[in-house]
């Protein structure tokens, strides 16, 4: 945007420069770095100017082409970044995947699971040994203590709990 110094925006806005000096004193108005007023500034400030200003700076018109070929540009670069995030998304979490894999445990051949015990040996059954002898072979999911614990058996017939009485009833019926 054009940047106007404080003589050009006092002829601009037909206002004393000690107003425009006071403006950029109390923090109203800002100047750059090259001790010019950007316009816009001044417009924010005191609206806009009584008299059209002298446009000095050449003005260049941008084709309709032109401006879709920035756009298209932006666009572009817009989506590079994004593929740049799913690259890096996607390394990360093979990374990841790779981590978990290897804190996994990898099966041993000769261990049957749950699922393939029917499908190694369906025609030969092997009798369990019973879990009260001592020559029992400790599985590994069970403790030996689990294998000794029998049932507890649940009695048959179980009293019901008499009826709550409220306050009221025990107040005038105590040893009913």
């Amino acid at each position: 945007m054009k940047t106007l110094t404080v003589l050009e925006l006092s002829k601009l806005y037909n206002i004393n420069r000690q107003t425009i000096y006071n403006n950029i004193k109390k923090g109203i108005l800002s100047k750059n770095s090259e001790n010019k007023i950007d316009l816009a500034e001044a417009i924010r400030v005191f609206g806009e100017p009584v008299k059209k200003q002298d446009v000095k700076e050449s003005v260049k018109v941008d084709s309709p082409n032109s401006a879709e070929v920035l756009l298209l540009r932006q666009q572009i670069d817009m989506l590079k970044n994004q593929l740049d995030d799913a690259k890096d998304r996607e390394s990360f979490y093979q990374n990841q995947i790779e981590t978990m894999q290897r804190l996994l445990e990898a099966p041993k051949p000769n261990m049957t699971t749950f699922t393939d015990q029917e499908l190694v040996q369906p025609s030969i059954v092997k009798p369990d040994p019973e879990p009260d002898t001592a020559e029992a072979k400790h599985d590994g999911l069970t403790t030996l203590e689990q294998r000794e614990n029998k049932r507890i058996p649940v009695p048959e017939h179980i009293e019901q709990e008499p009826e709550k009485r409220g306050f009221w009833s025990r107040f005038f019926r105590p040893y009913d």
